[in-house]
């Protein structure tokens, strides 16, 4: 499929669909007259790809040349048809003849139309209204007979007849596209792209100029050779036609050889001793008709007599023709060499950026396996090694790159173009670190994090440690069930979450966390005794905690300080396997939480045992036992 899309592409080009090569069969001339417009229409194409100003003034000489070869061709073409008039065609003689019938009944109206025009000035008031009747109907006449004469005209022109017409018509149309048709630019070299693509399509732009020119010029030579055997025929008719007019004999080119210095003077041959070689041409011995000479005599010797001067015209034309021919071949052969001067100068900068390019190669891989051996002889650590030596590969890579890109495709020329694409490429390599100075300037606003805060960030909790511009360091204490207990591992998080994802913030101004203490009371124990005692001692270790959580709670919800925050102990009971499950949730600042925990287990450890006291823990470092002693050798149960 890449193969069928090049070929089309190939095929569909303009310019590779009109190149003509050299050797290819001449452009078909107008049928009717005979004359060549292309090699004109050439010269105007190929001025257009001139550029320079050691190409323009060719370019113009050959545009000259060309134009002035056309102009001498119309000449001879109008000449020719004057003194040889091409036979017609039976429906060309037809419409010929009608054409003349018209003409006289339009001279014949015309000159009615002016006698009556005249009469009408000069007859009384009282007879000018009949005359001038007459006179508008003659000039209606006139006015038909000029469109049938304009009619037949143009069936003539269609039918191949009134060649001379159809030559001054495209003299006209030859002016016009003179004037229409702009200068050529004087620098065609293409613009847009610069180093190595803008030479290489330098290079074959000038390749292509000179297949054009290759083909100017070929087809200036076989113009030339065409038009030179056709001067070589006309001559030879030329000679055959004086020969046979004795009054003319004395023109040829054999009679002034003769009358050259040291050669035999021939005695002129009288009238009665020629011979009579064509009997359609009678001897006459000027255009004046001489004493003893018939009048038909005479009148067949002065058309004679003017054809061979037209044809002598046209001899003179084609020789010019043919000069103006062979200076334009030489225009187009010395543009060639111009050409491929540029052309050999293009090739040569492509071969040098070409090397250049190879070296740099080579200068890259070079400079890559000597920091390799420098690095190895280093005495730091393995993984630093391998990061130096990644980070100066990548670093090489780059560069070669940018420096090739520049030779291929140039440096851009505008300060706009290279602001936009130095902006582009910083804000493409430099995303991550742009919006993560961002995320830091949301992290340190109200809603942000702190150090020593207990946050979560894309699934991984800890405490903050480190709050930078660009990066987050948290200090992994794994879940909140063991939160304050750190697993040992450093988190760093790019500041880019703050923008692009969601964190959690678990601290408060306090710091405060919901516990929760759960007890299994076997089924010899009375659950709602053990509860109330529980309840009792929870309430009474963490009221200070949950006044101070409630104020605090308050104060960073502004909107809801109407609102009720109760940080009271709750409890719940319910059936489990083994017993009934106790348990009791209360608030705790985080760095209390676990010797809090520790102290309420030990209470309720004592209070299944039945060694607690009625001063609980706050008097004798036990709870008491609010239902009696407990039996001795029953072993505690708490969870």
């Amino acid at each position: 499929m890449l193969g069928a899309t090049g070929y089309g592409w190939w095929h569909t080009n303009p310019s590779a669909a009109s190149t003509e090569k050299p050797g290819r069969p001449r452009p078909v001339a107008d049928t009717s007259t005979g004359i060549d417009e292309h090699t004109f229409a050439l010269s105007q194409r190929l001025a257009a790809l001139a550029d320079g100003a050691d190409e323009q003034p060719l370019a113009e000489n050959a545009q000259r040349l060309a134009d002035h070869e056309l102009d001498l061709a119309f000449t001879a073409e109008l000449r020719r048809i004057e003194a040889h008039p091409p036979v017609l065609s039976p429906e060309a003689q037809r419409i010929q003849d009608r054409l003349q019938k018209s003409q006289r009944l339009l001279e014949a109206d015309q000159a009615s139309a002016k006698q009556l025009t005249a009469a009408v000035n000069q007859v009384t008031a009282a007879q000018k209204s009949a005359l001038q009747d007459q006179l508008d109907l003659a000039s209606s006449q006139v006015e038909l007979d000029k469109d049938e004469v304009e009619e037949a005209n143009q069936d003539l022109l269609e039918a191949g007849g009134n060649q001379h017409q159809r030559v001054q018509i495209m003299m006209q149309e030859h002016s016009a596209a003179e004037k229409i048709h702009p200068a050529p630019p004087v620098d065609a070299r293409p613009s847009g792209a610069q180093g190595l693509v803008r030479k290489f399509r330098e290079w074959l732009r000038l390749r292509h100029k000179d297949e054009w020119l290759a083909y100017g010029a070929a087809l200036a030579e076989a113009d030339a050779a065409h038009l030179s055997s056709a001067r070589q025929e006309l001559a030879s008719q030329l000679e055959s036609s004086k020969a046979v007019v004795p009054e003319l004999a004395h023109h040829t080119k054999s009679a002034r050889s003769s009358d050259a210095p040291g050669a035999a003077h021939a005695p002129a041959a009288s009238p009665a001793a020629s011979p009579a070689t064509s009997p359609a041409t009678p001897p006459a011995t000027s255009p004046a008709t001489p004493p003893g000479v018939p009048p038909a005599a005479s009148a067949g010797l002065l058309t004679t007599t003017r054809q061979i001067g037209a044809d002598q015209k046209i001899l003179t034309l084609l020789d010019q023709r043919i000069a103006d021919l062979k200076q334009l071949d030489g225009i187009y052969t010395k543009w060639r060499t111009v050409s491929a001067a540029k052309a050999m100068s293009e090739l040569h900068e492509i071969l040098v950026s070409a090397a250049i390019v190879w070296m740099i190669v080579l200068l890259l891989v070079f400079v890559d396996r000597w920091l390799e051996h420098l690095l190895g002889r280093t005495r730091l650590d393995r993984r630093q090694v391998e990061t130096l030596r990644s980070v100066t590969r990548v670093a090489l890579q780059v560069l070669g790159i940018l420096i090739i890109l520049f030779i291929v495709i140039g440096v851009p020329g505008q300060l706009g173009t290279i602001i936009g694409l130095a902006g582009a490429g910083l804000t493409v390599a430099l995303k991550d670190f742009i919006v993560a100075f961002i995320g830091w300037l949301v992290l340190m606003g109200r809603n942000g994090v702190r150090l020593g805060d207990w946050v979560e960030i894309n699934g991984v909790s800890g405490e903050v440690v480190e709050l930078g511009m660009f990066h987050t360091v948290l200090l992994e204490t794994g879940n909140w069930t063991d939160a304050g207990h750190p697993t040992g591992r450093r988190v760093t998080f790019t500041n880019s979450f703050a923008i692009e994802k969601h964190y959690f913030n678990f601290s408060t101004s306090g710091q405060w966390l919901w516990d929760e203490l759960l007890v299994l009371v076997p089924f010899d124990k009375d659950p709602n005794v053990v509860a109330a005692a529980l309840s009792r001692e929870v309430t009474t270790a963490t009221a200070a905690s949950a006044t101070q959580a409630e104020e605090e709670w308050r104060r960073s919800a502004p909107s809801r300080r109407s609102s009720v925050f109760s940080a009271t102990p709750g409890i719940s009971v319910k059936p489990a396997v083994g017993g009934v499950e106790v348990a009791v949730r209360y608030i705790t600042r985080a760095s209390e939480r676990f010797q809090l925990r520790a102290r309420l287990y030990q209470y309720a450890v004592q209070l299944l045992s039945g060694s607690t006291q009625s001063g609980g823990l706050a008097q004798s470092g036990g709870p008491a036992q609010p239902g009696g002693p407990a039996q001795p050798g029953s072993p505690p149960q708490a969870r």
